[in-house]
């Protein structure tokens, strides 16, 4: 870390790095919530900022990128964007449907189970990308409302996501600052998903499983749908599945293989294209690689890398230790009171907010909180809590978590809009309900 005085002989005007640092922070926080302008460009523009006015130098700047983050996200964007052109995903959903015998509720729990699955082995964006309009399809030929399922699928997917490192971003950013595996997240965190996904299901029942009926008619349309013909390239759906049977069991021996998440991601994803493409020609390789890449969330890399820029920067200039001095002091320097305290104010944030940069700041918070409790192996438990927090928070409201946003968009184009203040109102408590399982997990699994 720079020195204060060599930080106040960079920054433009020789203005106080602190200042400077967190109101641009600030700012670029204020109009990532407002949504009024893409998120990629606020952080961009945020992270070019902090190097211009000489908060942080070009070379500390990339420094503060976590690669790892990235190459975890863009090679299981990738695997995703080529296995999708197989027809896999709504096999399984029809599939699916037809087993409950297209029963309204079952078809609703069929769906979130499917949902909670692919979200802890892919993530939770791309599941509810892939599921989510088959969906709207289903609720369509059964003609009854759509908005249940769809609040199913999104409670989920973020519960879903949580089991696992790769489920959820804010799991792939700890996993990568801590040094965290798969087994890892599926050690600490798995154990609890079955029963918070088991009570969100009941609770959801309660309010519209028994109020939903569907023809006879209209179910023998979904039991005529054939979900063999949703399988378009058996030989690409063999190449995908072998590709992504490596990557888990790259992800699971990550450690005897002493190789990053990113890595074994980004060779899956490499290894994936090149099968895919042997039959193809140059030209028609360019085409599909083009295609491919044009699958990837390039604004969520994008909106990442600023992101990582801006808090290194407030890092540097000193403002995370003074956060987390402040933290230390409120809570007396209890592990217990701190892992609760993250916990929920985590949740509640990431409801309030996009959990994503809450945790990138929170991060280096937690990180400078080892000399107070004997070193960094002493403070798992603020791991956990965070990951919990951030990830379970993300169902509190429609901006809680991207997936979020994703279903609400599909929704909208549908003619079914999910309006915020409604959901909110039967989100927020039924996330309350999941952070204090989790409260009482934390507890007893790391603080008795």
């Amino acid at each position: 870390m720079h020195g204060e005085n060599e930080l106040v002989s960079q920054v433009i005007f020789g203005w106080d790095p602190l200042w400077v640092s967190t109101i641009l922070f600030i700012a670029t926080y204020a109009l990532i919530v407002s949504e009024r302008i893409n998120r990629a460009i606020v952080s961009g523009l945020g992270a070019a900022l902090m190097v211009s006015l000489g908060v942080l130098s070009q070379e500390t700047a990339i420094s503060g990128i976590d690669f790892n983050t990235l190459g975890l996200l863009t090679g299981m964007m990738v695997i995703v964007a080529i296995t999708r052109g197989s027809g896999v995903f709504q096999y399984v959903a029809v599939w699916s449907a037809k087993r409950v015998k297209a029963s309204p509720w079952g078809i609703l729990l069929t769906l979130s189970l499917v949902t909670a699955v692919f979200s802890s082995l892919l993530d939770n964006v791309t599941t509810v990308l892939l599921i989510a309009p088959v969906t709207l399809l289903i609720s369509h030929e059964l003609k009854i409302n759509p908005y249940p399922f769809l609040f199913a699928e999104i409670f989920a997917s973020n519960i879903g996501g949580t089991a696992t490192l790769i489920g959820d971003p804010p799991n792939i950013m700890i996993g990568s600052a801590v040094n965290l595996s798969f087994n890892d997240f599926l050690f600490n965190l798995a154990p609890i998903i079955p029963l918070i996904l088991a009570i969100t299901l009941g609770i959801i029942y309660l309010i519209w499983g028994r109020s939903m009926h569907a023809t006879a008619d209209a179910r023998e349309r979904i039991m005529q749908f054939r979900e063999r013909e949703a399988i378009t390239d058996v030989r690409l759906l063999k190449q995908s599945m072998l590709v992504l049977a490596l990557v888990m069991a790259g992800f699971i021996l990550a450690r005897p293989l002493r190789l990053e998440p990113a890595t074994i991601a980004m060779f899956g994803a490499a290894l994936l294209l090149l099968l895919s493409n042997l039959k193809n020609d140059a030209e028609a390789q360019s085409e599909e690689v083009h295609k491919t890449f044009g699958g990837v969330e390039w604004i969520t890399i994008f909106f990442f890398i600023g992101l990582f820029i801006s808090v290194k920067g407030i890092e540097e200039a000193g403002a995370l230790r003074m956060l987390a001095d402040l933290v230390i002091e409120y809570t007396s320097g209890d592990m217990t009171v701190m892992s609760l305290t993250i916990l929920w104010v985590s949740a509640v944030a990431s409801a309030v907010v996009d959990n994503i940069p809450f945790v990138a700041t929170m991060i280096p918070v937690i990180k400078s909180m080892a000399p107070t409790f004997g070193g960094a192996e002493n403070l798992m438990p603020l791991w956990w809590s965070l990951a919990l927090g951030a990830c379970l928070g993300g169902n509190g409201s429609l901006v809680g978590a991207s997936a979020n946003l994703i279903v609400a968009g599909f929704a909208e184009r549908a003619g079914h809009r999910i309006r915020f203040l409604p959901f909110m109102l039967l989100a927020f408590p039924m996330m309350l309900l999941s952070i204090g399982i989790a409260s009482v997990y934390v507890y007893f699994r790391y603080l008795w």
